[in-house]
């Protein structure tokens, strides 16, 4: 029996408890969502033993409950019937949502562990039986990372044995089995794939028009500090900053303004002056409905990739973007190779160049109506879970 015919109970493993903001909200529960819409038993499970993060004071705490909270508030707005199907276990004592004894019930008769971005902690009650699944949303600091563990003695390359005994691997890297994706592989039998949107969530958004004509994103960065880089193969790669410069005096082209809402506002002035507008990050996702609502009132997104993902040809895309295409905003978006997967040229435009990212941005100025439909086609046909999901699972259940 296939595994989109057959009901599963599947356990998704996040880091949202860890980082309670609206973004990193959907990337993950997007997954529970999903999965559920599909008519799977699904269940929240978070426990990574480390001090979740206090978004107001930005700074650790050990204390778990207002995180607690972000999580349990979401399925309450959000997703009713998943209100008591949720597990948070703050450094290794204190539990929230489900009790342990009934979350090690649950464990003990799961079919998959999906360990997504592979942050958690698996529960020592798991079914002998589960599939443990690793899902890599971070190509390229995953696969680098896992190299360079390899080269080093202790705690490192104990991540890497770790990584290796999960049942099955799944990547957000769809190129890595091209031969231009620049990744290790490590033999592991990676399972392509693409973050998913739940539709439903984001029809209020489509429905309404953008009350702006700016195209926005949300990131970090950071123009103080030196870049970190990675060194594979004698070849340096750097996070977001590094492509960001490439397109720094981007706006003084554009036909339309462009917003970052930014998670560091560090060293700003280097983009202040070319005309970006920048607003704290903080503001816009300190909850889930925040980020819904900023991205509504954008026109679009123009975004670049982290450098990792550009630079290794990896085929990454970006959670972020799929809720902008859900929501019907058009997306003008760095590429990384995953235009060979997800088709570009309407409501979604790949760019490589500021030419490129120039004539994405006239055609949508020209015709946001357009765009905007062309944009939900694109989510509904290559991101929702139905599309998305099935494929998945049967490759999973299949161990290939």
């Amino acid at each position: 029996m296939s595994a989109s015919t057959q009901k599963l109970r599947i356990i998704v493993g996040g880091l949202v408890g860890q980082y309670p903001l609206g973004g990193v909200a959907w990337d993950y529960f997007h997954y529970v969502l999903g999965l559920h819409e599909l008519g799977h038993d699904v269940y929240y499970d978070e426990n990574t033993n480390t001090w979740p993060y206090d978004a107001v004071k930005q700074q650790p705490s050990d204390d778990g409950s207002v995180n607690a909270k972000f999580l349990g508030d979401f399925f309450r707005i959000h997703a009713p019937d998943l209100s008591d199907k949720w597990h948070y276990c703050v450094l290794l004592k204190d539990h929230f949502g489900m009790s342990k004894q009934k979350f090690d019930e649950i464990a003990a008769t799961a079919d998959i562990y999906l360990n997504v971005s592979g942050g958690c902690i698996l529960p020592e009650s798991l079914n002998p039986k589960c599939i443990k699944v690793f899902m890599d949303t971070d190509p390229g600091f995953t696969q680098i990372g896992l190299h360079g563990a390899l080269e080093k003695d202790g705690r490192d390359k104990g991540r890497f044995a770790e990584v290796a005994a999960f049942d099955r691997h799944l990547t957000y890297a769809e190129n890595i089995w091209a031969d231009d994706c620049r990744l290790p592989r490590f033999d592991f039998k990676w399972i392509t794939t693409r973050p998913i949107v739940t539709l439903p969530h984001w029809d209020f958004a489509r429905r309404q028009s953008p009350k702006e004509t700016v195209m926005t994103t949300v990131m970090t960065l950071n123009f103080t500090k030196e870049m970190r880089k990675y060194t594979y193969q004698g070849v340096d790669y750097f996070d977001k900053r590094a492509e960001f410069e490439k397109f720094i005096d981007l706006p003084g082209r554009s036909p339309l303004p462009l917003r970052l809402a930014m998670g560091s506002n560090s060293g700003i002035e280097p983009i202040t002056s070319r005309k970006w507008q920048v607003v704290p990050a903080y503001d816009v996702s300190q909850t889930p409905e925040a980020y819904q609502h900023f991205i509504a009132d954008s026109l679009g997104e123009w975004s670049i990739a982290k450098n990792f993902y550009v630079a290794t040809r990896s085929g990454w895309f970006s959670c972020r973007t799929c809720c902008y295409l859900a929501a019907g905003r058009p997306a003008v978006v760095q590429d990384t190779a995953w235009s060979r997967y997800v088709p570009a040229g309407r409501g979604l435009f790949a760019f490589n160049t500021a030419d490129q990212a120039i004539a994405g941005l006239e055609a949508i100025a020209r015709d946001p109506e357009g765009q905007r439909q062309a944009a939900f086609e694109v989510a509904r046909e290559y991101l929702a879970p139905d599309r998305v999901l099935p494929g998945m699972l049967d490759h999973i259940m299949a161990g290939q």
